[in-house]
């Protein structure tokens, strides 16, 4: 019996049940399904499967205290895929061993939603560079240690897709691939249920395609056709798109707008169950054909929502989740400092089992949206629409006292509902100070910029940097001259990474510099202790001072507390502990019967039994 034969075998009951389950029993595209598994397990390199042997020989691998991850726009970084090639020396030295790649698939310019609107699942963007440059990349970044992440646009595709021309011209088999209808009668009935995404820049959920004369669902942009997952068909195609990709070497695939990819008349088509069927499949295909493959589900919802996408422990779903909801509270305690609503958050967070790993960051290429718990809000006299409009005024300036600089996107006036872009320095009020060169703000922005990036290492799971928040990159207003960008705030963040100023980062005393070689000390330190592992125990102390979150994390006969102080001003917290602790930073002991933090300072403290 083949390697294949093996673990096809292993896994044949459950896919062919899952399988009949949607399709009823469509025996002919189940035979393909599994035929489609065996070639593209057939072509998989030698390397790439010798890759899979080391990962499964340790199946954990990527739940330990050894990650760190950076999101990057390929153009933004280096150019192109070969820049980025070029540049390895620079990622290795920022300790990056997980390296997500924005989208680079092909789209069309002007209508590609920031590449999330892919023609082609089997070609690089032109402007990119080719497949074979992905594949030079991967294997150069498998034998450095790092591990590459690629978007994987599962709802919809381009209207330039080959599917979608071929469904413009009246095929009737392309047609349904997605939703077409003859007329506005269905689609209205669905838009009485389903929130619409984008209501002021792209309003509905259908848009009249000319060319075919019917109607066709659009979820995200008109020129995103929702693709039909009740069709076997489409489902055993874009399986095999994603292992094609994972054959140029794609170890983590990013499953875009997970939660929408099933359409069901009458209900919101979010969330519903034959999604996790599907993912679930999609995570079996990978276990067959390349062993050791992640998935991570792009899930932007609260907790109780995204949990389920993880499966179980005996049928997983996703290996991974974004914490989005921490990432929203957090930015919510930098406005009020007040830590009460994140402790809470992270209550529920570390509640939750140790097999569940999630990518914690500060800023990602999208914008930050107030997703909060406004009924444990409103016990502080917190309102939903007037919090959020706070919320976006103090990242704007606009409230006394904020040096924030960010923009809205989505501004909806009547919901009080826009959403917030900016680069985590300009949030933290690095570009305030030194465009007014105050140096006391500067210090204040550093130290901030700095806290947060210690709150975002103490966590489980695996902490991501955007790229250019490692040397501080501020806000780039240039993206309001170019037509194409104009319209979409979210290239506030998305400038072109500067060498010039990554150069600055050798000298310690500038702001590229500070930033750089701190956040490089936290993650050696995280590296180099076993309480930073996934595995941990982790705790919320409540510290009497509204201002100062403390965590807790025991491992191995490791305890460590850490201490936030989300004020700009000094925080004192008496805490019960009285154990002897050294601090991690400046190796002195320290007691924590007082603890002293400045402006926006905070404490990583060791206990060993």
């Amino acid at each position: 019996m083949t390697e294949f034969e093996k673990r096809l075998n292993e896994y044949y009951d459950e896919l062919k049940w899952h399988y009949f389950s949607l399709y009823g029993e469509d025996r002919k595209a189940f035979n393909y399904f599994c035929g489609m598994l065996e070639k593209y397990y057939n072509e998989r390199s030698a390397e790439l499967k010798k890759w899979d042997k080391k990962r499964t020989a340790s199946p954990d691998w990527y739940k330990d205290n050894k990650r760190f991850g950076m999101l990057m726009y390929a153009d933004c970084f280096a150019e192109n895929l070969e820049g980025v090639r070029e540049h390895l020396p620079y990622i290795k030295e920022t300790g990056i061993n997980y390296l997500h790649l924005m989208p680079i698939l092909k789209s069309p310019e002007g209508r590609s939603d920031g590449g999330y609107a892919v023609s082609d699942f089997r070609s690089v963007d032109p402007r990119l560079g080719d497949i074979e440059d992905l594949s030079a990349l991967a294997s150069d970044c498998h034998r450095q240690g790092i591990s590459i992440c690629l978007d994987f646009v599962m709802n919809h595709t381009s209207e330039d897709h080959e599917w979608a021309v071929k469904a413009k011209q009246g095929d009737i088999e392309a047609q349904r691939r997605y939703f077409f209808f003859d007329d506005w009668s269905i689609p209205n009935e669905f838009e009485k249920y389903v929130p619409q995404v984008f209501p002021t820049t792209a309003p509905g959920n259908f848009t009249w395609c000319e060319e075919a004369g019917k109607v066709v669902m659009t979820t995200f942009y008109p020129y995103q056709w929702d693709l039909n997952y009740r069709n076997p068909v489409v489902f055993n195609d874009m399986t095999a798109n994603m292992l094609y990709l994972c054959n140029c070497g794609v170890d983590i695939v990013r499953l875009d707008a997970t939660p929408y990819i099933w359409k069901t008349l009458g209900t919101v088509c979010r969330n519903l169950p034959e999604v996790h069927v599907l993912v679930r499949m999609m995570h079996i295909a990978a276990d067959i054909v390349c062993p050791g493959t992640l998935l991570l589900g792009e899930v932007v919802m609260e907790p109780k929502e995204v949990v389920p996408y993880f499966g179980s422990v005996e049928k997983p779903e996703c290996h991974m989740l974004y914490n989005v909801t921490t990432m929203a509270s957090t930015w919510h305690t930098v406005a009020t400092g007040d830590v009460r609503l994140l402790q809470d958050q992270l209550g529920k967070v570390f509640s939750l089992p140790k097999e569940y790993i999630f990518l914690n960051y500060l800023r990602c290429h999208d914008d930050i949206g107030w997703g909060l718990d406004y009924p444990f809000l409103k016990a502080f006299g917190m309102e939903e629409v007037s919090h959020k409009k706070y919320l976006n005024d103090y990242f704007q300036g606009y409230v006394y006292g904020s040096e924030s600089r960010g923009e809205l996107y989505n501004d909806d006036p009547r919901l009080g509902d826009a959403r917030l872009c900016g680069t985590t320095a300009s949030l933290c009020g690095i570009e305030t100070a030194e465009y007014e060169k105050n140096k006391n703000k500067l210090e204040r922005g550093i130290s901030l910029d700095i806290m947060l990036h210690a709150f975002l290492l103490t966590l489980s799971g695996i902490p991501v940097l955007y790229s250019g928040d490692e040397i501080g990159e501020l806000n780039d207003y240039s993206y309001h001259d170019d037509p194409l960008k104009r319209d979409d705030s979210r290239y506030l963040h998305r400038g072109a990474f500067s060498w010039e100023d990554a150069d600055k980062r050798k000298k310690k005393t500038t702001r590229e510099g500070r930033i750089f070689s701190a956040i490089r000390e936290l993650r050696k330190l995280r590296e180099s202790h076993a309480v930073f592992d996934s595995g941990a125990d982790t705790w919320v102390i409540d510290t009497w001072n509204i201002h100062v979150l403390a965590i807790g994390r025991y491992y191995e006969r490791e305890k460590l507390i850490a201490f936030f102080n989300f004020s700009p001003e000094p925080q004192n917290v008496h805490t019960t502990e009285t154990e002897d602790y050294t601090d991690l930073l400046s190796g002195e002991d320290t007691y924590l019967q007082d603890v002293e933090l400045g402006e926006y300072g905070f404490k990583w403290v060791l206990h060993r039994y």
